[in-house]
């Protein structure tokens, strides 16, 4: 009887212990959003901003070509619509770069703050900014693409600096979005890889 009893107790411990370890291999439950976070389908988005050009957001080499067209330019305004259009109303603009003692600085604006102080450089002198090299990774409906720059007062001088933006994108089934810009300069000690210099 005391051995049966052993038996039932041993039986009853391997299936706790074979439950348990199922459990933990078992996929984990996806986390649930609360409510109330911020949430968009596509028509409500293209409701926040200017409508775009079709040929802007259509594909991601489309939109990568406009991120640069749009402030390129004489000096004098832009089509500051046009830019709205092709980022998201909540999208960033980083620039990484270094104080004259070294140390790391950033200067992030919105879109809004980014014309507002774009409009003041631009007034006064020309800027133009084009892509040297495209290298995007995508991943469903995202991608990263680290797109070396190159800028210029005329455009066919030498530039004036030289950097890469990286540049995140999302694409809502109908058109592409640009969700951030974050950038660094070619400086002394940080030049601008061989790969992303071009010929």
């Amino acid at each position: 009887m005391k051995r049966l009893s052993a038996f039932i107790v041993f039986f009853f411990l391997c299936a706790l212990a074979a439950e348990s370890a199922a459990q933990k291999s078992a996929s984990p439950q996806a986390v649930e959003i609360p409510a109330q976070a911020p949430m968009f389908t596509a028509a409500e988005l293209a409701a926040k901003v200017p409508a775009a050009k079709a040929d802007d957001v259509k594909s991601m080499d489309a939109i990568l070509v406009a991120i640069y067209d749009v402030i390129s330019g004489p000096a004098g305004d832009r089509d500051w619509n046009r830019f709205r259009s092709l980022f998201l109303p909540e999208a960033r603009f980083t620039d990484a770069g270094k104080n004259p003692d070294g140390s790391a600085v950033i200067f992030s604006w919105g879109v809004e703050e980014f014309i507002r102080d774009a409009k003041t450089v631009f007034a006064k002198d020309p800027f133009y900014e084009k892509a040297i090299v495209n290298k995007p990774d995508v991943y469903g409906n995202v991608a990263q693409v680290f797109s070396s720059y190159e800028s210029r007062h005329a455009a066919a001088e030498k530039p004036f600096q030289r950097g890469i933006n990286s540049i995140q994108l999302f694409n809502d089934g109908k058109r592409w979005w640009v969700l951030s810009i974050l950038w660094d300069s070619e400086r002394e000690g940080n030049p601008l890889p061989a790969k992303f210099a071009g010929k």
